[in-house]
């Protein structure tokens, strides 16, 4: 047999452990592992290189500062370039889902790069009629933002396609609707994503804080405090109990939170968690302007440090970047509570973790492929996904854990014009990324074309 590709010479990250093997591609997919290198169409020599699974970031959010026909092909160009091969989407509409997802999941199709899926978001009751719907669809995760409600209720919907204007909205995601979501989620067998923060407490704590004049990235975190994440993590695990749903907690980084997740996992919640690189990078202690605000805030070196032991021990289960393409012109205010939450992340998520995690002592290669890979694949039910094995979509990143770089504004290539990131020299970085059995990028050079990408079948999780 004549192959499509063969990546020689990598040690290879495979489910039942890491082997030197030559990874056999054919029509898209792992074709098998060799110790021989047989004709190939391609050959990628991959000597002193690690081969884990294609990355799949679960967390990203596009199409909101720039429309989806737009930012499908930036983002994606930035997930190419920075190992991502599988890019999940948190779709936030203003309008009922029969309204407006058909538009979007078409201009998705015809814009990305690699392949993607997508999470709705639940606002409202008609919403919640309509999560039949998106599953029908291949949408088969759901959102609720714990977070919005109150004096803290607005948010900017995703723009439809070709629009090019901001979408803002306020929304009160109630107890009520944190309940339907939870409960027609489990009726369909899918997996509820949680924002959990509670929005009172943040509410009041962002009005306190303003009111005695603090600023800057503490105050920040200060006003939205962890316990408003335990508080928020309790009630939607309760009403996941009650119904037998299964819970995916986004953006974990307070101990607090983190504890609380693991007395839910104690209780017989089934729920997962995520963390994201800024969690395990970053902390407000001695950090000056007001790039790093995001929800939630970024904490202490403390809490820095529980994520990490969390990573370890198993209560995260997944990173995600909570990637948000937007601009300086929007992001930077005049104080951190006029200023934008939300950051790029999605092509420095594998430098990260290599840096601080696999080079630092702290993970295993093994721990980072199951850690942006193959727990999102079982949890979200990404077929073909997550793995090196015959069989599986030949989603292959071939990490390069020596080199070092430079972040620099701009170096992927996608919409927003800054990096939190940037000065910091990084130590192992994705050299070649592989989408399907075709080489997407090498370095942050991408070669793939608008439209490649697809949207990802979709089992339910597990």
């Amino acid at each position: 047999m004549t192959y499509d590709l063969v990546v020689a010479g990598a040690r290879v990250v495979t489910p039942s452990g890491t082997v030197e093997r030559n990874v056999l591609v054919k029509d898209g997919l792992v074709a098998g592992l060799s110790s021989a290198v047989p004709e190939c169409g391609r050959l990628v020599r991959a000597d002193g290189l690690v081969a884990v699974p294609g990355m799949i970031d679960p967390h990203m959010h596009y199409g909101v500062y720039s429309p989806v026909d737009e930012a499908a092909r930036t983002e994606s160009r930035v997930a190419a370039a920075g190992g991502t091969t599988t890019m999940m989407r948190m779709l936030r509409l203003g309008v009922p889902f029969e309204e407006g997802l058909p538009a979007q999941l078409e201009a998705a199709s015809r814009s990305h790069l690699v392949d993607y899926a997508v999470h709705a978001s639940v606002f409202d009751e008609g919403q919640i009629a309509g999560m039949g719907f998106c599953a029908k669809m291949g949408v088969t995760s759901f959102k609720i933002y714990m977070n919005l409600g109150g004096e803290v209720g607005h948010v900017y919907m995703d723009q439809p396609p070709g629009h090019g204007e901001l979408v803002g909205a306020r929304v009160e995601v109630s107890p009520g609707i944190v309940e339907g979501v939870v409960e027609r989620a489990a009726s369909l067998g899918c997996p509820v994503l949680v924002h959990a923060e509670d929005y009172e407490a943040c509410g009041c704590g962002m009005k306190e804080a303003r009111g005695r004049g603090l600023d800057g990235l503490g105050a920040w975190s200060e006003s939205r405090p962890p316990d408003s994440e335990a508080k928020a993590i309790r009630q939607v695990c309760a009403a996941a109990r009650r119904h037998g749903c299964a819970i995916y907690v986004v953006h974990v980084g307070s101990r607090l939170a983190l504890e609380q997740v693991r007395r839910e996992r104690a209780l017989g919640t089934e729920i997962r968690a995520e963390t994201c690189p800024h969690y395990l990078a970053l902390t407000h202690e001695g950090r000056g302007g007001y790039l790093a605000k995001v929800m939630p805030p970024i904490r202490t070196r403390a809490d820095s440090e529980s994520a990490w032991g969390a990573v370890r021990d198993g209560t995260i289960d997944a990173v995600g970047t909570d990637h948000v393409a937007n601009r300086l012109s929007l992001k930077d205010g005049s104080d951190v509570w006029e200023s934008l939450a939300g950051f790029p992340g999605s092509g420095t998520m594998a430098p990260l973790l290599l840096h601080h995690g696999v080079n630092a002592g702290r993970i295993t290669i093994e721990d980072f492929a199951r850690l942006t890979s193959g727990a999102a694949a079982r949890i979200f039910g990404l077929a073909g996904k997550g793995r090196i094995e015959e069989g599986a979509d030949a989603d292959i990143v071939l990490l390069d854990l020596r080199t070092e770089r430079r972040v620099e504004a701009g170096m992927f290539g996608g919409y927003s014009d800054y990096d939190v990131y940037e000065g910091q020299v990084l130590r192992g970085w994705p050299a070649v990324t592989i989408s399907r059995g075709e080489v997407v990028s090498e370095g942050l050079d991408v070669h793939a074309s608008p439209g490649r990408g697809r949207l990802v079948l979709r089992l339910r999780g597990s």
